[in-house]
């Protein structure tokens, strides 16, 4: 008899690897381009930049990504699901596997009887174990879909570390921008002031009429009002950074520097065919429309009869007034449920898990065209920026010689002010508006490292996990 029961319980379990469901195969919305539409023949096909902001060849930059992947609140956060999702792993894995408590207990008791009351007292200890049967493969889809979570979440952090380095770049440079932007604007000052000293010269005497005078005052007031715009996005961007990095909103942690770097190259774009998989926001979508294909499987299996084994083995003690009873005690029970009547709510939850994989699979479908359009936009605004600058470079140089003709033209008398008025302004509209093209071209280069993606921080990402499993461990 118990040859037959260790027989039956090791096919059951054989058994227990079966799944009613097959898991669907996710295809791509189109087949893959074989060139991005927006590359140039200087692009080179090579593999796609890691820790891109080694190029900017900036101390301080390089500094403040290493405090930000160590200080963020942000990744922080992260990490801690992360944890929350593998323990949810380990909750659903134990499931598949016997569970042994050990239970006691004690008492005492009186029961009136013919002959008088009955009085006693008993204790009781035994290991109680049980066991389920994943015959039709639900605990074991509900562990997949567990684990497809975990390395979901694995994903979203590394996209979190590339969404957070372009956003620290891209803050840095703006504060520097902004710092340049001010330069340039005391630079326009004293110029502007050293020009309304000589119309106001010549004003006094007698040589040109009052208007020059408020016209030449009116650049140099509009330039200063400009300062105090470039002053207050300066702070915004120096206090977005401190607290990114997990400081309290301060100007000093953005440093002083106020010249741009000279733009590097475009980046490598590596082939089309690899940006699916360097890119972790896809493979945190793809991973979830497993652990939604595993939810089908678990949602059908439901609809099965379930097998469980309780077993427990013991000893009691029972002491009476007729006497005493005790000894060892042992038993094992094998349980079928099997659902017959739900008003359809099984049923209505695998149809439901159905619609959640098809959405799941629109939505990865969606954002490998979604990813695909971002590195296009990156690269269509890189060269239109890069040659916007060509033309403005080429605009600063003719408002200059215009700005010196019109002034000696104007001191010379052949010319009211106005020509130096106008000539003043659009020079120094040139020369700020090719200040914002440049910092423009160093955001549309940190777009385009955003958008292909990259797997740089895995290795800060294990580091970081292994310290945190030493700490738990202490």
């Amino acid at each position: 008899m118990l040859r037959s029961c260790c027989l039956l319980l090791a096919a059951l379990t054989l058994l227990s690897a079966c799944s009613l469901h097959q898991p669907q195969r996710v295809a791509l919305p189109a087949a893959l381009p074989e060139h991005y539409l927006e590359q140039t023949a200087q692009q080179r096909a090579t593999a796609a930049p890691q820790r891109w902001w080694l190029s900017f060849h900036d101390p301080r930059l390089n500094r403040l990504m290493d405090e930000l992947f160590a200080e963020s609140l942000e990744l922080e956060q992260a990490f801690a699901r992360l944890e929350q999702s593998r323990a949810l792993l380990r909750s659903a894995d134990s499931g598949r596997y016997p569970t042994l408590n050990l239970e006691a207990q004690r008492g005492r008791s009186s029961q009136p009887q013919f002959i008088g009351e009955l009085n006693g007292a008993t204790w009781q200890v035994a290991a109680a174990a049980a066991f389920e049967i994943d015959l039709w493969g639900r605990l074991a889809a509900r562990s997949d879909a567990a684990r497809k979570d975990l390395a979901a979440g694995f994903e979203d952090l590394k996209t979190l570390y590339l969404s957070l380095s372009a956003q620290l770049a891209d803050l840095y440079y703006l504060a520097v921008a902004q710092r340049a932007r001010i330069e340039l604007t005391e630079q326009s000052v004293v110029s502007f002031a050293d020009t309304v000293a000589l119309v106001e010269s010549r004003y006094r005497q007698g040589l040109v009429p009052a208007i020059d005078v408020y016209q030449a005052r009116q650049n140099l007031t509009a330039a200063r009002a400009e300062r105090h715009q470039s002053e207050a996005d300066l702070a915004l961007a120096e206090h977005a950074i401190a607290v990114l990095i997990g400081r309290y909103p301060d100007r000093d942690s953005a440093g002083a520097l106020q010249i741009l770097p000279t733009t590097m190259q475009a980046f490598p774009l590596g082939l089309p065919s690899e940006l699916i998989a360097a890119r972790p926001d896809l493979s945190a979508t793809l991973r979830r429309v497993e652990a939604a294909d595993a939810g089908i499987a678990a949602a059908i299996a439901e609809r099965f009869p379930r097998i469980n084994l309780i077993g427990n083995y013991g000893r009691s003690h029972q002491e009476t007034s007729i006497g005493l009873i005790e000894g060892n005690f042992w038993n094992l029970l094998g349980q079928l449920s099997m659902p017959l009547i739900d008003a359809g709510r099984r049923k209505a939850e695998v149809v439901r898990s159905r619609a959640v994989l098809r959405e799941a699979v629109a939505r990865y479908q969606q954002q490998v065209l979604q990813a695909f359009r971002e590195v296009e936009d990156a690269l269509a605004e890189n060269r239109q920026t890069e040659l916007r600058i060509e033309q403005l470079a080429q605009t600063e140089v003719a408002t200059a010689a215009t700005l010196r003709l019109s002034l000696d033209r104007y001191l010379s008398g052949l010319t009211d002010y106005l020509p130096v008025l106008t000539a003043q302004r659009a020079h120094f509209d040139t020369r700020n508006r090719l200040l914002s093209a440049r910092q423009q071209l160093i955001s549309a280069r940190i777009g385009l490292a955003r958008a292909l993606g990259g797997n740089w921080m895995n290795e800060t990402i294990e580091q970081r996990l292994h310290i945190a499993k030493a700490k738990n461990h202490e």
